[in-house]
């Protein structure tokens, strides 16, 4: 499959990620967080393949549902803002280095 230009992702893992966490504490539906962290990644995902490839593809996923699983523990001596955006900035930035801005 051609590689197309890149199009823009890290706002969609920024969506995943933060829309994700506000979510859960909004409404206190777990699953619902899952659901929006779920179709961003989803999305970013599809963009990702089309631009990059399946390689950078799966890191940068790797990368995005690490990110997450790691805000968990991180939250636990940071809180759980500053782990939400410590993790949310290291899975946006990724995105933007390896496909947004080739």
């Amino acid at each position: 499959m051609a590689k197309t230009k890149p199009e823009p992702t890290a706002g969609l893992v920024v969506a995943g990620m933060l829309g994700g966490y506000l979510t859960g504490r909004a409404t206190k539906q777990r699953p619902l967080a899952g659901v929006v962290l779920g179709a961003c990644g989803i999305a970013a995902g599809k963009r990702w393949h089309r631009s990059s490839g399946s390689g950078t593809t799966a890191l940068l996923s790797t990368i995005y549902v690490g990110a997450f699983g790691l805000s968990h523990p991180l939250a636990k001596k940071l809180g759980a803002w500053p782990a939400v955006l410590v993790s949310t900035a290291a899975a946006a930035g990724a995105a933007r280095v390896l496909n947004d801005k080739q």
